[in-house]
């Protein structure tokens, strides 16, 4: 874990301070053994959506040497990728934010659909297979199981909880290398399986849908979480098949297509070991309560 009180690497973002405030403090620190020197892009930082930023701050190291401040790259809906060169080495990154609690956002129609609405390039990203979310190979069980309920929140609320049902969470349960089918055939996952298969289901039934990468105030055990996002009624409602952490404490960090988008680090060049992950995510104050199936958007 890297330490602290060392001097700074990489970046130093301190923001003001502000007064009492339901706010999310969220921590993460990373250890690689660095056995060629790598290209690395990290996604651990908080998006820029994700409420105001009272501090934070970023470390970076290689043998306790401060690295140069990395490059960083602007990723869809607010995240922030961190490119850096990391030579041979034990190589860390620490990251600790303060994040106020963000303002309520608007609510969807009433009726849940998304209307005559036309689709934009960002909608039709999200209606396309992906890598881990094959929907043009899941459309006959999708239209048998949920084809037959009105469009729109309706069918994604069935979807999330039919996952919730009939998916067991199982630690260890699945690989990096999964889809969606795997998931759907072995019947258990972690996070990121039910967030694929929920993406997956809403895909193949014309629902726009996107994987996001979250810190979880709650979760239990402590690591980075997996939810997705869907296209009804005008927004982009927030849902958790896996029902372990009330929704409003969750804060973004990486959203896009599939968990290829949002790994917390790729190496692009070299090669690195990941060798330790620890991640905290606490509320100020009690947690917030969450029935899982009231409307929720994800700032």
């Amino acid at each position: 874990m890297a330490d602290d009180t060392s001097a700074p690497a990489g970046r130093d973002m301190p923001r003001p301070a502000g007064g009492d405030d339901p706010g999310r403090v969220v921590t993460c620190d990373l250890a690689f053994d660095i056995q060629e020197p790598a290209d690395i892009a990290l996604q651990v930082v908080a998006a820029e959506r994700g409420g105001r930023t009272l501090e934070e701050r970023l470390n970076l190291a290689t043998g306790g040497t401060p690295l140069p401040p990395p490059v960083e790259l602007a990723a869809p809906h607010g995240g922030r990728i961190h490119l850096l060169r990391v030579p041979r080495g034990l190589f860390t990154a620490s990251y600790r934010a303060h994040l106020e609690r963000p303002h309520p956002r608007p609510a969807s129609r009433p009726d849940g659909t998304a209307g005559a609405e036309p689709l934009d390039l960002q909608r039709l990203t999200y209606l396309r297979p992906s890598r881990y979310c094959p929907s043009d190979h899941v459309v006959g069980i999708a239209v048998a199981e949920f084809g037959a309920l009105p469009q729109g929140r309706p069918r994604v609320d069935a979807i999330t909880d039919w996952i919730h049902h009939r998916i067991g969470y199982v630690a260890g349960a699945s690989t990096v290398h999964d889809t969606a089918e795997d998931t759907l055939l072995t019947g258990q996952g972690v996070c990121r399986d039910f967030a694929h298969l929920g993406v997956t289901l809403c895909r193949a039934l014309g629902i726009p849908a996107r994987f996001t990468a979250v810190y979880a105030p709650g979760l239990t055990p402590m690591d980075f979480h997996a939810v997705f996002e869907a296209w009804t009624g005008g927004a982009w409602h927030l849902h958790d098949p896996t029902r372990r952490v009330p929704r409003d404490s969750l804060i973004r960090i990486a959203t896009g297509r599939d968990a290829a988008d949002t790994a917390l680090a790729t190496v692009l060049a070299g090669i690195a070991t990941l060798r330790s992950i620890e991640v905290t995510a606490t509320v100020t104050g009690l947690l917030p309560a969450d029935d899982h199936r009231a409307e929720a958007v994800l700032a």
